[in-house]
C-alpha cells in the first residue's frame, strides 16, 4: 500500500533536533581519537592506536557530511518564513561571529601555539606566541589559521549558505518537482537517486586530488559538501523524503555495513581495496550516502519526542562544537607524559574535555547575554 505523504514540513522536526545533538556528541570522540591515529594532527599520543585509527575512519565517512545535511535541513524552515536577508544577517550572527572569535582571539591561537611547542618549532609560553600567531598563512608555512581549523565548519557552512539562496528559493518555488522526486524516492531503491549527485563530483574532484579534491577539511572535498548541502535542503521540503528515509533504513545500514569494510581498508592496509578508479569513489560516495539514509531513517523513526534534555541540549550545540577540539587538544597537551594505556587515556581525555565544556557551557555562556552572542547563541 502507497502511503501519500503530506506536505507538513512547517511542523517542527525533532529527530533534526536530536541528530544535531547526538552529532556533535560523536565529534568530541572523533577528534578525542584523532589524538591517538596514525595521521597527522596538532598534538600526538606518543603512542598511537590502529583499533581508533578504524573509528577515525568510520566516522570521517558520513560525520561531516551529515552536519551540513542537517544544517541545510533547518535552512528550510527559516527560510519558509524568513527573507534572504533576515536569513543571512542570521547567519552572521550564528556562524561568522563565534568563528572570528574562536580563529583570532584564543581557542584557534591556543592550538597553533601546542601544535608549534610540541614539534619543536617555538619555544616559549602561549601569551609569548601571540604575536606570532598572525605571521603566515597556516598550511603555507606560517601560523594565522584563517581556515580556524576544526571551524572551517562554521565559514564554509556560512559561505554555502550565502552562495545557494537564490537556488534554494528556487527549490522551494519548485514544489510539484520536489513533490514528484519525493514520490520516486519512496519506492524501492528509490532514495539511491539521491546519491547520484554525490557519485558525481566525488568521480571528478578526485580527478585533482592535491586541488578541488583535497580532504583536509573532514575527509571530504569542499565541492561534495556543496552537494550534501543541497540535498539535506531538497530532502526537507516535503515530508514524502522523510518517509523514504524511514523505509530504505535498514537495507541501507545493511549494505552500508558492508561497504564499510573496503572503506576502511586503509586503516590497517597500505593502499585501497578497489584499484579500479571509479569502483573506489562510486562505493567511498554510496556508502556514505546510505549511512545518511540510515542514520536519517531510524532517528526519522524513533527520535520523534522532545524533552527538557533536547531543548538543554540543541540550544548548546554551536559552543559545545566551538569549544570542544581547543579542550582536547589542550588536555591531550597536559596528558603527553602520562604513561598509561591508550584506552585509559582514551576514555579520560573524553570525559574529562566533556566536562569541561558542558561547565563552561552551563556556568559561563549560556547565563551570559554578551557570552551567548560571542558563540552565536540567540537571546534567552
Amino acid at each position: 500500500m502507497t502511503t501519500t505523504a503530506p506536505n507538513n514540513t512547517t511542523a517542527r522536526r525533532y529527530d533534526i533536533d536530536w541528530l544535531r545533538v547526538l552529532a556533535t556528541f560523536i565529534v568530541l570522540f572523533f577528534h578525542s581519537a584523532r589524538y591517538f591515529d596514525h595521521m597527522g594532527w596538532h598534538v600526538k599520543n606518543p603512542e598511537r592506536s590502529t583499533e581508533l585509527m578504524v573509528l577515525v575512519g568510520f566516522l570521517a565517512q558520513w560525520m561531516m557530511p551529515l552536519f551540513f545535511v542537517l544544517s541545510a535541513m533547518s535552512s528550510v524552515f527559516v527560510l519558509r518564513r524568513r527573507s534572504a536577508a533576515r536569513y543571512l544577517s542570521d547567519r552572521v550572527l550564528r556562524l561568522l561571529v563565534p568563528f572570528v572569535l574562536g580563529t583570532f582571539v584564543v581557542l584557534i591561537p591556543l592550538q597553533v601555539w601546542i601544535e608549534r611547542v610540541t614539534n619543536g618549532d617555538f619555544d616559549g609560553g602561549f601569551w609569548a606566541f601571540y604575536p606570532h600567531y598572525f605571521d603566515g598563512w597556516y598550511a603555507f608555512g606560517g601560523n594565522f589559521a584563517w581556515m580556524g581549523l576544526h571551524l572551517w565548519y562554521l565559514q564554509f557552512l556560512f559561505l554555502f549558505s550565502l552562495i545557494t539562496v537564490p537556488l534554494f528559493r528556487a527549490i522551494l518555488n519548485a514544489s510539484s518537482f520536489t513533490k514528484k522526486l519525493a514520490s520516486i524516492c519512496q519506492k524501492p531503491g528509490g532514495i539511491l537517486l539521491l546519491s547520484l549527485p554525490v557519485i558525481a563530483v566525488e568521480l571528478w574532484v578526485n580527478l585533482d586530488p592535491g586541488g578541488i579534491g583535497m580532504r583536509d577539511f573532514g575527509g571530504w572535498s569542499l565541492a561534495t559538501y556543496l552537494v550534501f548541502f543541497i540535498i539535506g535542503f531538497v530532502l526537507a521540503t516535503h515530508d514524502g523524503y522523510r518517509i523514504a528515509c524511514e523505509r530504505h533504513r535498514i537495507p541501507a545500514l545493511v549494505v552500508g555495513i558492508l561497504l564499510m569494510v573496503p572503506e576502511l581498508h586503509w586503516a590497517w592496509a597500505e593502499g585501497a581495496f578497489f584499484s579500479d578508479y571509479a569502483l573506489r569513489h562510486i562505493t567511498h560516495a554510496l556508502n556514505a550516502w546510505l549511512w545518511l539514509v540510515a542514520i536519517l531513517g531510524f532517528a526519522s523513526r524513533y527520535l520523534t519526542k522532545p524533552n527538557a534534555f533536547l531543548s538543554y541540549a540543541n540550544e548548546g550545540v554551536l559552543p559545545f562544537y566551538v569549544l570542544h577540539q581547543t579542550v582536547i587538544v589542550f588536555l591531550g597537551f597536559l596528558m603527553l607524559d602520562w604513561a598509561a594505556a591508550i584506552f585509559i587515556k582514551f576514555s579520560v581525555l573524553i570525559l574529562l574535555s566533556f566536562f569541561v565544556i558542558s561547565a563552561s557551557y552551563h556556568f559561563f555562556i549560556r547565563p551570559l547575554g554578551p557570552v551567548r552572542w560571542l558563540f552565536g547563541m540567540k537571546k534567552p
